[in-house]
């Protein structure tokens, strides 16, 4: 298994959590734009950049610093590689932390990302991501109401 792929996933899975922490759709959907998204083990809720991006302007509560007010902590990552296919499955625990005025710092949900990659000439690229959702907390002011997993 290269090296080079281990590396370029796990910046992928990291990336999305700097994203969505500094409150970027758009860098979110460039992100997932080749992918399938889902809560759980139903069907996708958003395929395509434009979709995504949609997905997670009704989902993500934005607030007045133009930030969720979370931090995404993703640890446990295994990842599999086959170089040859050129295809790869990730699998990793997350941990959102929230605070803000009113709503001191605590953590608002926890679960696992399963995750699958597809390389397109020489880049790796989300294939699908599937979000578990296995602790849920006040998640009031993190997902809009009726967002999936809300």
């Amino acid at each position: 298994m290269g090296e080079a792929s281990l590396r370029a996933i796990e910046r992928l899975i990291f990336d999305y959590a700097e994203r969505i922490d500094r409150g970027d759709l758009d860098g979110i959907a460039e992100l997932l734009a080749d992918a399938r998204v889902a809560v759980g083990d139903g069907p996708p809720q958003a395929q395509g950049r434009d979709a995504v991006r949609e997905l997670y302007r009704r989902s993500v509560r934005i607030h007045a610093d133009g930030t969720p007010r979370t931090q995404h902590l993703t640890t446990n990552l295994l990842i599999e590689v086959d170089e040859e296919a050129g295809t790869a499955h990730a699998r990793a625990y997350f941990t959102v932390l929230q605070g803000l005025g009113g709503f001191p710092l605590q953590i608002v949900v926890a679960g696992r990302y399963r995750d699958r990659f597809a390389r397109v000439g020489s880049t790796w690229r989300f294939a699908e991501r599937r979000i578990f959702l296995d602790h849920v907390g006040d998640l009031s002011r993190h997902l809009h109401p009726g967002a999936p997993g809300s």
